[in-house]
């Protein structure tokens, strides 16, 4: 078969990916790979907005501090920068692109959210992912020089050890993967590529993020050699809407920016001040999160509620559109009642490692947004900082990728994916049932509060069900349910063996054996 190279491939079709495409593809031939549909990444699920110094009573300097406090110390100073200086510029291109923001007169609207000390957050009513989606959607899918295929689920990296002559050098050169309308695993070869497959989130029971956040590009990455940093913080979003017929739907930041409040349904005491009694509702979401989940706990409840009643019916159906209107559909006014929510996990804030030009480990690999730890985000992210990092971090990988052109060379020739020896599983059941035996034993043991029992017990859980689950994918066939449940083993693994490294309780990561923080923040790097 002739083997097609592309010049650059990009894994992943939201904010960060699209971005990258964008900017290469002004010289480049780019494709785009998205898992399922080209929408159904977490971009597009994003309410709340994105961060950025606009107004004159704020500064630059304000947004680092917030940045930081929030990541507890653990962030890197010289990429909070980096990203905080560039937002303006992303937030124009976005505007050029012909993203509604909300506007006041000649400015645009902003908001606060839990965490900012100033009003700073850019947005589209409460639906601002699904707006930027479709704007970058838009323009990638009018140029010329962009390919983009969904239905394509990543297999692994292809690397020298793929080439026709071996090579151990570690060199990226594209990725395998499956189409899955055809059953075929394709070839995907270029000389430069790009990891923008979003986070890991689906290995928790409870999560806000898409169906197919199952950490394909971290494990896919950690696999060809990278190293993967901070994977034990992993953020718990304290406001998931809790109902049993429709899960995952998120109760933004913002509701809590402009006012509302947390009660205990049994007590009716409003009770952040027990937690956090200068912020109260506006703390960052990892206090805020324990606060529920201790709530929750200490008197058995379900859920806690979110009342934001008090403001005026007009405003809150202003504001809150789309959340107003799902709320409706389920039986709750949220101008009069009070909103029942829990915690759920919401953001990888760990993932691969890399530098300010979205460089991996890795010779011909480049990563940006929620696969990737760049050191902006710390022990826990700021509110709306994550669809920041996505553009900003999106345009360094292409100028990078574009500033070396010269020195990639050409893909050597890639062995075809062997089928020879497997053959189409009459198992599936197994697929299904280790999936969820992952999300539960991650909830209960590797939640939002842990002890090294409980990660030692999930260790011993996860080393089993690995034994299984390569077993199983060296006999049959792949399907995309099999390449996401190897990929959710591998995050769940290097989640466990992050938490165990760390022997302090920082920002997300939250320890009954070692409540202290230690004095000095230091990084959790993992080496394959």
């Amino acid at each position: 078969m002739t083997q097609v190279t592309h010049d650059v491939l990009i894994i992943g079709s939201g904010a960060a990916g699209l971005t990258a495409a964008l900017a290469l593809a002004e010289t480049k031939k780019v494709l785009v790979l998205a898992k399922g549909d080209l929408r159904s990444g977490s971009t597009a699920w994003a309410q709340g907005g994105i961060a950025a110094v606009l107004d004159a009573g704020d500064t630059f300097e304000n947004h680092v501090r917030d940045t930081m406090v929030a990541g507890a110390g653990l962030n890197r100073r010289e990429t909070v920068e980096f990203v905080i200086e560039r937002a303006p510029a992303a937030i124009a291109r976005l505007v050029a692109l012909g993203v509604p923001f909300n506007a006041e007169g000649a400015d645009l609207h902003l908001t606060r959210e839990g965490g900012h000390s100033h009003r700073r957050i850019v947005h589209v009513d409460d639906a601002t992912g699904w707006a930027v989606q479709a704007a970058l959607l838009k323009a990638a899918e009018e140029h010329p020089n962009v390919t983009l295929l969904p239905g394509r689920a990543c297999i692994d990296l292809i690397t020298g050890r793929h080439g026709e002559k071996f090579s151990g050098d570690g060199r990226v050169w594209g990725a395998y993967a499956l189409d899955e309308a055809t059953g075929r695993v394709e070839r995907h070869i270029a000389r430069a590529t790009v990891l923008a497959s979003g986070g890991a989130g689906r290995v928790y029971l409870f999560s806000t993020a898409p169906r197919g956040a199952t950490g394909d590009g971290i494990a896919m990455a950690w696999r060809a050699g990278a190293r993967v940093s901070n994977m034990e913080m992993m953020q718990f979003h304290p406001t998931c809407l809790y109902n049993l017929e429709v899960k995952n739907f998120l109760i933004t930041e913002a509701v809590r920016g402009e006012g509302g409040r947390l009660f205990n349904p049994v007590t009716g005491q409003r009770y952040m001040e027990q937690y956090d009694p200068e912020r109260m509702e506006l703390a960052p979401r990892d206090i805020v999160a324990r606060a529920n989940d201790d709530q929750i706990k200490r008197y058995g409840l379900d859920y806690v509620h979110l009342d934001i009643s008090h403001q005026p019916p007009e405003f809150v159906r202003g504001h809150f559109p789309t959340i107003h209107e799902k709320l409706l559909g389920l039986g709750i006014d949220m101008t009069k009642d009070p909103i029942p929510v829990v915690p759920a996990q919401h953001y990888t804030c760990g993932g691969v490692l890399v530098d300010l030009d979205a460089r991996t480990d890795l010779p011909g690999l480049w990563a940006a947004g929620e696969c990737t730890e760049s050191g902006l985000h710390g022990a826990n992210r700021l509110a709306s900082n994550s669809l920041l990092e996505c553009f900003v971090f999106g345009e360094a990988a292409a100028k990078d990728i574009l500033a070396h052109w010269d020195g990639l060379s050409a893909p050597p020739p890639i062995r075809e994916w062997d089928e020879s020896r497997v053959t189409d599983s009459d198992e599936e059941v197994v697929i299904k049932q280790t999936w969820t035996e992952i999300r539960r034993f991650m909830w209960n043991y590797v939640g939002i509060v842990r002890t090294t029992k409980r990660l030692e017990r999930a260790a011993h859980r996860i080393a089993l069900l690995r034994r299984e689950v390569d077993d199983y994918y060296g006999a049959f066939r792949v399907t995309t349910d099999l390449i996401e449940l190897r990929n959710l083993i591998e995050a769940a693994d290097l989640i466990v063996q992050s938490a165990l490294k760390r022997h302090e309780s920082r920002g997300l990561h939250f320890t009954l054996d070692y409540p202290e923080t230690d004095a000095v923040a230091r990084d959790t790097v993992l080496v394959p």
